[in-house]
């Protein structure tokens, strides 16, 4: 399987990307929330609810989200009652808030929050019924390995569930959507986080990151099946679903 280069959002040789993602995350974890619901005009809520009905049906009972951020993915997935939701993540700092957010509903007892590495993930072979991401994928330094170590800590049957950007084909929401992704977003999301590069660095990745049928074929590499991409909002995101 081949191993695709998507940019580091400092660009600096002597880092790697991880912690430069890391760094990045914890840098912006206090205005995250707000500027992922300001940016996207709240149209991301819909999408991961979209996305976690997709588990209805299955109602899987030991759930993992992976690069789980401040928990919003994990938290939505309280909808399907299962017995736990671990999520995992790398920046402390967005943990934190989680955490903050998952004491506030009272969820403490279902969900659990732990620093974690997508590419070396500290669960058993075969532990959940399901696996969730919202917006990692982009982020893993090695996407090849990242697929792996998801394949293998996924029950046989489990099912994958993936929440991510993409890029408009269509006219003109192609051309209305990159001028706001590479002019107004990044210079938004500089203005109100702080940091000069996480929203230059979002549009960066996003074009990197392969689209549809082309992220469809890595995870049939993988060894995922019954895989599909779905589309949504013009295909501003898509969702992506495989099972084991």
């Amino acid at each position: 399987m081949q191993h695709l280069s998507i940019p580091a959002p400092y660009k600096q040789t002597d880092v790697s990307k991880k912690d430069q993602v890391k760094a990045m995350f914890d840098n912006i974890a206090p205005r995250y929330d707000f500027l992922n619901h300001f940016l996207s005009l709240g149209i991301d809520k819909r999408w991961r609810k979209k996305a976690i009905s997709l588990l209805q049906d299955e109602q899987p009972k030991i759930i993992l989200d992976i690069a789980t951020g401040t928990a919003d993915f994990a938290i939505e997935a309280l909808t399907l009652q299962p017995h736990v939701i671990k999520g995992i993540d790398i920046s402390d700092e967005m943990l934190q808030i989680g955490r903050k957010k998952i004491k506030k509903i009272n969820a403490g007892k279902k969900i659990e929050l732990l620093a974690g590495d997508s590419e070396k993930i500290n669960f058993d072979d075969n532990s959940f019924d399901a696996i969730t991401i919202g917006f990692g994928v982009r982020n893993f330094e090695n996407l090849s390995k990242g697929l792996t170590e998801i394949f293998r800590v996924l029950k046989k049957n489990g099912t994958l569930v993936i929440l991510e950007f993409s890029t408009p084909e269509k006219f003109p929401v192609r051309q209305l959507y990159l001028f706001y992704f590479h002019n107004i977003l990044p210079l938004l999301g500089k203005i109100i986080s702080k940091d000069d590069r996480a929203y230059h660095y979002l549009p960066e990745s996003v074009k990197a990151f392969p689209p549809g049928k082309d992220f469809i074929k890595l995870l049939n590499e993988t060894g995922f099946t019954d895989t599909k991409c779905i589309p949504l909002t013009f295909g501003i995101a898509s969702i992506y679903t495989g099972k084991k």
